[in-house]
């Protein structure tokens, strides 16, 4: 028999676990031309240009990926050939290959460059492992490494493999479009086939495909092709839906479920199926009832009462969120799955789904109506029922009725608020599960007020026009979950570097920020307070006799946004957010503020923005507001949206006009 359960990642890889007494080993017949060098051409040595993306700083040539799933554990071999044309194109000498440990690691890396006289400089460097991080606190671990004697006319090629975690079906996604403009790839696929997977069968839907390019095929091997030619480079942009599910792709889809045709019969079976599961977990209610009376007072309100069972539910040990251990440290502690929520709370610990659906035991055996939901997260990829892929619902959470209103919880989600839930679960469709019904129901859809940034700063400035002091960052709901999530695996080192990083993005200036507290990493119910010594050299700026002090200390997020005319792709954002900046800068003895910037309050719908300066004898006040209240706009509401943008980071470069006085002026 083969079981499986649903999982959620970083990368929003959907696997299932394959329970087997035996696997087959990988064939001899699996073997991939994407892991060996190509000769060269001279056409391609001489390639000056690319037809087809005129003013392109780099080309790929040639890619190769080759996923073979047919062994004890699948791997996938990459192959990548790059015509650099341009001194901006030597960028691409420096590699990046992401990954999602543990459930994948990079092996057989190689690499070298191929100079215009056909000379091959292999590499032979050091290639690191780092946790990178983007813009919005995005971390991600990746293999880094840098191509020796890149230069305008060369060719780079690389290949590796990626070898996914034993007995694990992991389903896959050719990702067709790149950056660059792709002259030619080749993308195949040997599913699983073995008696051992006879449960499981595969299917493959793509999207956003080349104008004429054929879907993939499967040959009489079984092996699944495809061929594409002449795919446009993407373009990327602020705040874009995720590149994947805009990209060019294929999508596999490996299932157990009955081939159905009918989206509406599907997800009737599904739903039943997954009813009849919770509620079997769940059990009678009264079994706990014990254990909820040890943790709610009788005289609690309603509310209060569901508080105390989520932060009880919390403090228990979540597996979900452990470091991986060894092979043999789980062969010696490999137990039973437990049967049924009681077992969880006897046990003291549990999996973040095992978690969810103790507290949805424990609030029903506390007399509340409550339901169990399962969403599919919206981080990599948007979903479609219509598609019929019950893997993709990977997150189980709790809806509860009290006083007309759905409180959405998932307790399970580590690190989360009570009434919250992770950003990926929020503002979708879930499948919401009843003893009676199985139906479509929305998720907790977030307002700007539930991931808040507040940053207050006690600063001076000098009479050389520095700006040092104390800043404090608050982060509560969302963003605090969401930082509390990215570290939670970090040492204090890491976190100290994570926290200054994160004001430094937020400053226009080169910064120098310390933090001087120890933060509450993991206490969900409380915000997450950051302090820093903070300084910005040369903030203010002489101008004759006056000095000028911007008015947006920390308006380097809205700095860049939206510089582009025309807009391609819809603006996404990835849940609503308020950022408030509450900034207190003495002046030095004697100066005066002779000229106050007009500010500007606005407090419209999709985007929220205030600033106000006073002076305050002697001290300037600055306060500022942006709260964005959306998570998708078409792209027809762009020049509005940039508009008003553009007005913000005027606002923002409005300057406080300051007399240093007699002496200063003299000088």
């Amino acid at each position: 028999m083969s079981i499986y359960r649903s999982l959620y990642t970083s990368l929003s890889l959907l696997v299932m676990c394959i329970l087997v007494c035996a696997l087959c080993p990988r064939t001899a017949s699996a073997t991939s031309s994407a892991t060996a060098f190509r000769p060269v051409s001279l056409e391609e040595l001489q390639m000056t240009s690319e037809p087809g993306a005129p003013g392109a700083p780099a080309v790929l040539l040639y890619r190769e990926v080759y996923r073979d799933d047919t062994g004890h554990t699948a791997h996938e071999d990459n192959y990548f050939r790059i015509k650099i044309l341009t001194e901006e194109g030597r960028k691409y000498g420096d590699i990046e290959i992401r990954f999602d440990k543990p459930l994948a690691e990079i092996a057989n890396i190689h690499a070298r460059t191929i100079k215009p006289d056909g000379t091959v400089v292999d590499f032979d460097g050091k290639v690191f492992t780092k946790s990178v991080i983007k813009g919005q606190g995005l971390k991600y671990l990746a293999k880094t490494f840098t191509l020796p004697a890149v230069t305008p006319g060369c060719v780079i090629e690389y290949y590796y493999t990626i070898d996914f975690a034993e007995q694990w079906i992991v389903d896959s996604h050719w990702i067709v479009s790149d950056e660059l403009f792709s002259k030619a790839a080749d993308f195949s696929l040997k599913p699983y086939e073995n008696d051992v997977y006879n449960n499981f069968h595969v299917r493959w839907t793509w999207v956003n495909m080349p104008d004429g390019t054929p879907g993939p095929k499967q040959g009489p091997d079984k092996i699944v092709r495809l061929h594409v030619s002449n795919v446009p480079a993407f373009e990327t942009e602020d705040l874009m839906p995720p590149e994947n599910e805009l990209k060019g792709r294929v999508d596999f889809i490996y299932s157990s479920d009955i081939v159905e045709s009918n989206a509406t019969h599907y997800w009737a079976g599904v739903g039943k199926r997954l009813s009849g599961q919770v509620e079997g977990f769940v059990g009678k209610p009264k079994g706990l009832e014990s254990a909820v009376a040890g943790i709610v007072s009788p005289n609690d309100p309603p509310e209060v009462k569901l508080q105390k069972i989520y932060a009880r539910v919390q403090q228990l040990r979540n597996t979900s969120y452990e470091v991986r251990k060894t092979d043999e440290e789980e062969k010696r502690e490999k137990e039973k799955e437990p049967a049924n929520a009681e077992e969880v709370w006897k046990r003291g610990y549990g999996n973040k789904r095992d978690l969810t659906w103790l507290y949805l035991a424990m609030v029903r055996a506390a007399g509340f109506e409550a339901y169990g939901m399962w969403v599919a997260d919206r981080e990599n990829y948007f979903f479609d029922p219509n598609l019929m892929q019950s893997d993709r619902l990977s997150a189980n959470l709790v809806v509860i009725k009290l006083n007309g209103k759905n409180i959405y919880c998932n307790p399970g989600a580590a690190y989360t608020p009570y009434g919250l839930l992770p950003w990926p679960e929020t503002g979708i469709q879930g499948l919401q599960l009843d003893k009676k019904d199985v139906s479509w129901a929305p998720s907790l859809v977030p307002t700007s007020e539930m991931a808040r940034t507040e940053r207050h700063a006690q600063l001076t400035l000098s009479d050389t026009g520095d700006l040092e002091g104390k800043l404090t960052a608050t982060y509560t709901g969302l963003e605090g979950a969401r930082l509390r999530q990215e570290e939670r695996n970090a040492d204090a080192t890491e976190r100290k570097k994570y926290l200054e990083d994160l004001v430094k993005e937020y400053t226009p200036a080169a910064s120098e920020v310390s933090l001087t507290n120890q933060p509450e990493w993991k206490n969900s119910a409380l915000p997450l307070v950051a302090e820093f010594s903070f300084k910005v050299p040369g903030w203010a700026t002489q101008a004759g006799h006056h000095v000028l002090v911007p008015s947006g200390l920390f308006g380097a997020r809205e700095k860049h946004l939206f510089d582009h005319a025309v807009r391609i792709h819809p603006i996404y954002v990835e849940y609503p957010y308020t950022e408030s900046d509450d900034i207190e800068i003495q002046l030095p003895s004697g100066w005066k503020v002779s000229s106050l910037p007009p500010g500007w309050k606005d407090t419209g719908k999709v985007v929220t923005y205030t600033l106000a300066a006073q002076d305050d004898n002697g001290k300037l006040h600055l306060t500022r507001t942006v709260s964005v209240n959306f998570i998708f706009l078409d792209t027809k509401y762009y020049s509005a949206l940039r508009n008003y943008f553009q007005r913000i980071k005027t606002t923002d470069d409005q300057q406080v006009v300051v007399d240093p006085g007699p002496v200063q002026a003299g000088n």
